[in-house]
This record gives structure tokens, sequence and C-alpha cells, in this order.
């Protein structure tokens, strides 16, 4: 789950070049939506998710062409738009985390949704989580072949390297950041439906959703789909050996802990390239 949120931050980050700061309000957003549907409307998760995933990727490409367009276009360099970028969805987070508490108020959510104990080689699993399991790896599969064997991913692979030398080669470089935005997006949507099923949430989560993907993001090296994989599925295995050997309640300080680890080791992050 770690990797496929990051992942959709490296989209955004990598190609794009916005460092969207309200990542997990979307996130958390998707997650109440799965949580109206079924609790109200006795609608399944998975059938929430192909309804939450699309109207993410439009919404995300309407905040792009509406709000960050002008910042993209004002601005002489790359660096000059993270610090942009960085400014205003500080701001949008507070917008989006406050009409959440409007809507939804400070309290805790859940829902049990086939919440099934399953014997896997002596430890109880969750039905659940072997679910979201699986669309994780789905996904990630999915987007990395389609990054490496399409048109439209070496596109995109293509701007995330070099802005300038795409629009050389008549590569549209702004409907292919707008297109990275918005499928980020819905990258973060199909996490908060998935993570709904099995976490309890409120609508200040999402900040912890959001310093979790930096976190993977800058270990695996930014713009890296192989690299957010790795350090993600690093980051869950070493907060799981913590809680469950050492006190649950120093998995956040192992979180940072193995973080600066990698970064004295590689500051380019885990598949990061080295500087010359």
């Amino acid at each position: 789950m770690y990797a496929l949120i990051a992942m959709g931050l490296t989209l955004q980050y990598g190609v794009a070049r916005i460092m969207n700061l309200s990542y997990g309000e979307f996130l958390v957003a998707a997650a109440f939506v799965a949580h109206w549907l079924f609790s109200a409307h006795a609608v399944s998760p998975l059938v929430s998710f192909l309804l939450a995933v699309p109207a993410a990727f439009v919404l995300n490409w309407i905040i792009y062409r509406t709000l960050l367009t002008p910042l993209v276009r004002r601005t002489k360099t790359r660096d000059a738009l993270e610090v942009d970028s960085i400014l205003a969805t500080f701001g949008l987070l507070f917008v989006v985390q406050g009409v959440a508490y409007v809507v939804f108020g400070g309290q805790y959510y859940s829902y049990a949704y086939l919440s099934i104990p399953l014997d896997i080689f002596g430890s109880l699993v969750a039905l659940n989580r072997l679910i979201a399991l699986a669309f994780a790896l789905g996904i990630g599969l999915a987007l990395y072949v389609a990054l490496k064997r399409t048109r439209a991913g070496i596109a995109l692979r293509a701007v995330a390297v070099d802005p300038v030398a795409a629009a050389l080669v008549a590569i549209d470089v702004r409907s292919a950041s707008a297109f990275a935005f918005a499928l980020g997006g819905a990258l973060a949507a199909s996490g908060g439906v998935l993570v709904s099923m099995f976490l309890t949430f409120n609508a200040s989560m999402g900040v912890v959703f959001t310093m979790k993907a930096l976190i993977v993001v800058i270990m695996g090296g930014v713009g890296n789909l192989l690299g957010a994989l790795a350090a993600g599925l690093l980051l869950g295995l070493a907060e799981t050996a913590v809680a469950r050997l050492v006190d649950p309640g120093l998995t956040l300080a192992a979180n940072y802990a193995l973080f600066l680890a990698v970064l004295l080791w590689r500051p380019t992050g885990l598949f990061g390239s080295r500087a010359r």
C-alpha cells in the first residue's frame, strides 16, 4: 500500500514537477467516499473503486488546469515551480481538510468489509488486506508496463527527464504534465478506497499519508517507480518488524531512522542516479 500511494506522488512530482502537499487529503477523501457509499447505500468498496478512481482523475486534471497551470506559465525554471507548487498545494490541503471536517467531523470512521481471517502459512491475515494487496500489485505492475512499453508512457518518462528536449521531439509537455498529475490523483484515490477497507481514518490523517509517501518517494529515488515499490516494501517491513518485536509506539521513529540511513548511504535514493 505504501508503494501504491507513493507511485501517485512520484508521477506528480517526477513528471509534472508539482510537490503536492495536499496529496494525502485526496486519499482520505476517497476513503470517506467509499465509507459513505458502503454505509449509506451498501455499495461494495470494489464498486466504489471503479467510481472513485475515474472521478479523481477528472478532478485532479481540473485542479492542474485551473490552479496549477498559471504557476507553470509564470515560472521560468522547474525549481521555481517546485516552490510555488508547495505554497499552492499547502493552501489546497487546508481547503480539502476543512471541507472534510465540515461534512464528516473529526471522529474516526471504519467499516467491516470481508474482514474474514485466513490462515496463510500459520499467520492469520484478513481477506480484505489480501484483496488490497492484489489490487496494489496489479495496479503497480500495469503502471510499470505502461510507462515502459507504451508511447504515452515513454512520453511521460521523457518529460520527467528533460521537458525541454521532450518538447523538441513534438511531445506536448503541458498535456503530459496534466495527465501525469491527474493519474497521480487517481492512484491516490485507489489507495484511499483500498485502505478504507481495513484501516480506521479521520479527516486529519491526510498529512500522515503525504509524509509516508514523501519518505517512500525520496528513499526510492524521485521519479523512479521501481524505487517507490522497493522503498514502500522496505518501509512496511521495517514498521511490522518494529511493531511486533520491539514496541508499536516506535514505528514512526523506525520510519525516520530508516529514511535517514538510506539518505546517508545514497543521498539520491535507492534507485536514484549518482551525482557525477
